[in-house]
């Protein structure tokens, strides 16, 4: 290369440095604009940290102005502006809201999960209602949206008094607590050794609600309760649920009755007046649901505990106010129309005689120990061809009822009369009984299977064997020599024991 001559670089270099410088220059731009982002979002930090600290208050509604809404914050309802940028269809009554700077409304979080209890007792049309505190005392508050339309007799709710609005239905309700409400899958055909008890209490419950028409025509009210009395576990309880499933689909189209359990001692609480608040909001309960036209059970199981004659001395004679409860609900201005009461016990003698009048629980039905045409007819509905037998099911329930009613003594009463008297195993069989006998011959079959002692399926050694074990087990025979205890369960009327020897 001559002195003179000047180095001029290739294009291709050229081209390779432009390229870097490019690539460099927009890193820059990169870095730059990220820069510029954070610079923004700290400025915004900063702005944020100077706004005032925000307001929260409940939403009750439109107020009908512009773009007004009726807001409750700072303990006082107010009348407030809603932010332009705000979808107003996220406001709801009763759903929680941020205020802004000059106490706009800028957004709306959901529903207050916090506040007072209180239990609803009535509603008042379909947006408010009235409510119970613990103490009894009543305000009538307005209904959130989300449980406007489903709150109800009972329910126990979250409430924010001071703002007059019920926002939340708890989940475990009080009517809930104090009874089973369902539409039992029990049927007729599913008790057995009662016919006459079942063609009773149709002829009393179920024709009024089959054949209004001919009710009404001969100018007849239907009963308003039914008393099921006798010994325990003879089918009282699987009665009233026969009846109303029966109701169910016999009546109109075809949509549930209902039946309410009552679970006797949860209704009763040591405080004065709570047991006859309860009483009322079951029946309120009850007509809320037969307003629709459809049956309605309410079933008290053990009445004689809840109800005992006024004036006995039991239970501080919380009784003179239940009763006259019950009483006021039966006989009461707005009538029960669609319910019916179906009472259970075992010591029908201890419940109040007013309860019992015609008009009342008016149709009184005994529900007598199965003989042993009753038990045999028991025993079919549980050993069936539908489940392992390694004899034919005819010769297991004549084996079955032969040892059931086998001589056996069990307890000798004095009775007042001056008469003595023994009783034996077989005055003691129950429904109850028989289908524990079952399920104990089932599970001695199974162990003999998995042992291979025998062949598959129940046969007659397991049910004797079953019955021995039930009858030296049976928890429906005391083993005491109260008087009392073995006049409950001997299921005798009109013969008071005044001593008991068990035998051995």
């Amino acid at each position: 290369m001559k002195p003179t001559e000047t180095f001029s670089p290739e294009p291709a270099d050229l081209q390779r440095e432009l390229k870097t410088l490019t690539a460099r220059n927009a890193k820059l731009a990169q870095l730059l604009t990220a820069s510029k982002k954070k610079l923004q979002e700290l400025n915004a930090q900063i702005d944020a940290l100077a706004e005032p600290a925000s307001t929260y208050g409940i939403f009750l509604k439109s107020s009908g102005f512009g773009n007004d809404a009726e807001v409750f914050a700072n303990g006082r309802q107010m009348r407030l502006k809603v932010s332009p940028n705000m979808d107003r269809s996220q406001l709801s009554p009763g759903s929680l809201v941020r205020l802004g700077d000059g106490s706009l409304v800028v957004e709306a979080c959901g529903y207050p999960d916090t506040g007072n209890i209180a239990t609803l007792t009535e509603r008042i049309g379909t947006q408010r209602a009235l409510v119970a505190d613990h103490n009894g005392e009543e305000r009538l508050v307005h209904l959130a949206a989300p449980i406007a339309a489903v709150a109800r007799a009972g329910d126990t709710l979250l409430v924010e008094p001071r703002a007059g609005m019920a926002l939340e239905r708890v989940p475990k309700t009080e009517i809930s607590s104090l009874s089973l409400e369902e539409v039992p899958d029990i049927t007729y055909s599913d008790i057995g050794g009662l016919d006459n008890q079942i063609e009773q209490i149709h002829d009393a419950v179920e024709l009024p609600f089959a054949h209004p028409e001919l009710y009404a025509a001969y100018e007849l009210s239907p009963p308003k309760g039914v008393l099921l009395y006798g010994p325990p576990g003879c089918g009282k309880t699987l009665i009233a649920k026969a009846v109303a499933n029966s109701l169910a689909t016999r009546v109109g189209d075809g949509s549930p009755s209902w039946f309410l359990n009552v679970k006797g001692p949860e209704l009763l609480n040591k405080f004065v007046g709570e047991t006859e608040r309860r009483i009322r909001l079951i029946f309120e309960r009850a007509r809320e649901l037969a307003s629709a036209g459809r049956p309605v059970i309410i079933f008290f199981d053990e009445m004689e505990s809840i109800f005992r004659t006024r004036g006995s001395g039991v239970s501080s004679d919380m009784e003179t106010t239940v009763v006259p409860q019950l009483l006021t609900e039966m006989d009461g201005v707005e009538g029960l129309r669609n319910v019916i009461i179906i009472g259970a016990t075992n010591r029908e003698e201890l419940i109040d005689p007013a309860l019992l009048r015609p008009g009342r629980l008016d149709v009184k039905i005994r529900v007598e120990r199965p003989d042993r045409a009753g038990s045999r007819d028991i025993f079919t509905r549980y050993l069936t061809s539908s489940i392992p037998l390694a004899t034919p099911a005819e010769e297991l329930i004549d084996a079955a009822v032969e040892k059931l009613f086998t001589p056996r003594p069990y307890v000798e009463l004095d009775l007042a009369d001056g008469t003595r008297q023994v009783l034996h195993y077989s005055d003691f069989v129950s429904g109850a009984m028989i289908a524990n006998v079952v399920d104990r011959a089932k599970k001695l079959a199974i162990k003999d299977q998995i042992a291979g002692v025998s062949d598959a399926g129940v046969s007659i050694r397991h049910i004797e064997e079953a019955i021995e074990m039930e009858q030296s087990e049976s928890e429906d025979l005391p083993n005491t020599a109260n008087p009392d205890e073995w006049s409950r369960i001997s299921g005798r009327q009109g013969q008071m024991v005044i001593a008991a020897r068990v035998l051995r």
